[in-house]
């Protein structure tokens, strides 16, 4: 093989442990709704069973308020996200087909007396690395510049969100939450890139949609990967980087039909912390977002770590940049920032580093304040990926927007 080939994958927000971050992350937002100072960890499990689906809720949540229905909130995030139904894996409104266990405590005294600090001396809420992460390999398709992000990963996340799209719009409505996405680009020898060589899908669908074609599961499976191909693929991977003969692979197994989601598979929160962030391309420090408030570095020093990578390649001082950052649990300042560009650089790794500190601040109540983070926003981040997205029209995901003034600060030095 002369070229090289790299693949992400992403899941759909029906998946099983994307529904457990779902739910987490809405427990998030109702406290925050309640305190912006809520300080808050909890974990969801969800299994599907014949008689009856099971969602568990664990953690920890301190509050200045009344604690929100916790049962409640998770019930309306799963119906939210489709799963309404005990036949295609979950019924999440019914008591009776589907239990909800609660079991959440208040943050342990040790930790809140090295976190809840005021303002700019808050701690850390934990230790640990995070990485930051951005690219240009995105810039040179329509619809995708301005993200800055791995083109593998940018994709296999657009699939998933259009999988979402036409089932909640009745394009095809026989598809249901659950699915997964998978996309492999190829790579010329000098590293620009030639085309997209392989996309890979996997849909659950209506158990009876074979009737339509007096039972055959071949001709289901054919009429699937049609549809797909047209409305979900081609819509969604520009043209050019779609020749005649890529790959697609739809439902590897020959059939993914009713009951799916967590009748099929059981969910955790943060299972899928790749799909999360670069899709393989870049480091990652083992922590998950969802379920997390932002005094947990794990979620906001991600976030601010790819805020600055961003800004160093939105600048032009390198065409790939990875930022990671380390804390110490209830301590506001950094470890270390250190700056990688794997050659790509206009100035020396030091030189960009000092910048970075200089244009910004990676204390956790800093960096709460410049991204505005204390508010309920994190329910959209539940799918489709935390990175390489566009600005909401109620500020979610500012961690992807550009700053003028901090893009100059990093030119000039």
């Amino acid at each position: 093989m002369t070229n090289v080939l790299f693949s992400s994958e992403s899941v759909t927000s029906g998946h099983p442990d994307k529904l457990c971050d779902a739910i987490s992350d809405a427990i998030v937002d109702a406290c925050l709704s309640v305190d912006p100072n809520a300080r808050v960890a909890v974990e969801t499990c969800v299994k599907g069973k014949e008689e009856k689906g099971l969602i568990v809720l664990a953690g920890e949540v301190s509050l200045n308020g009344k604690a929100p229905d916790y049962e409640s909130v998770a019930r309306k995030a799963g119906a939210a996200i489709g799963y309404v139904s005990h036949k295609i894996g979950m019924d999440a409104t019914s008591s009776d087909v589907c239990d909800v266990q609660v079991h959440i405590t208040t943050q342990s005294a040790n930790i809140a007396q090295g976190v809840n600090k005021d303002g700019l001396d808050q701690g850390a809420g934990d230790q640990g690395m995070m990485f930051g992460y951005a690219c240009n390999e995105t810039e040179s398709y329509d619809g995708l510049k301005g993200r800055f992000f791995p083109l593998a990963a940018a994709l296999s996340q657009r699939l998933t969100r259009r999988l979402t799209t036409v089932r909640e719009d009745g394009t095809l409505p026989w598809t249901r939450p659950d699915g997964k996405s998978q996309v492999t680009v190829e790579y010329n020898s000098d590293g620009s890139i030639s085309r997209v060589h392989t996309v890979v899908i996997a849909i659950q669908h209506d158990d009876k949609l074979k009737d339509q074609f007096g039972g055959s599961e071949e001709k289901e499976l054919e009429y699937v990967r049609q549809q797909i191909r047209e409305h979900v693929v081609e819509h969604s991977i520009p043209s050019e980087l779609l020749n005649n003969d890529y790959k697609l692979v739809v439902n590897g197994t020959g059939r993914f039909a009713d009951p799916g989601g967590p009748y099929a598979d059981a969910g955790l929160t943060g299972r899928k912390i790749i799909v999360d962030t670069y899709g393989g391309m870049g480091r990652h420090g083992g922590g998950a977002f969802s379920g997390k408030d932002p005094s947990k570095v794990d979620r906001s020093a991600a976030y601010a770590s790819r805020w600055a990578a961003k800004h160093v390649v939105a600048a032009g001082l390198a065409d790939r940049c990875e930022i990671q950052l380390a804390y110490v649990i209830g301590v506001a300042e950094p470890v270390s920032v250190r700056v990688e560009t794997f050659g790509t650089s206009t100035e020396s790794e030091m030189e960009i580093a000092r910048r970075v500190n200089q244009t910004f601040d990676f204390r956790p109540g800093a960096i709460s304040r410049d991204l505005n983070l204390q508010r309920p926003i994190y329910s959209v981040t539940a799918a489709g990926g935390h990175f390489g997205r566009n600005v909401g029209a109620s500020g979610e995901f500012p961690w992807e927007n550009l700053d003028n003034e901090r893009i100059s600060s990093l030119k000039q030095g």
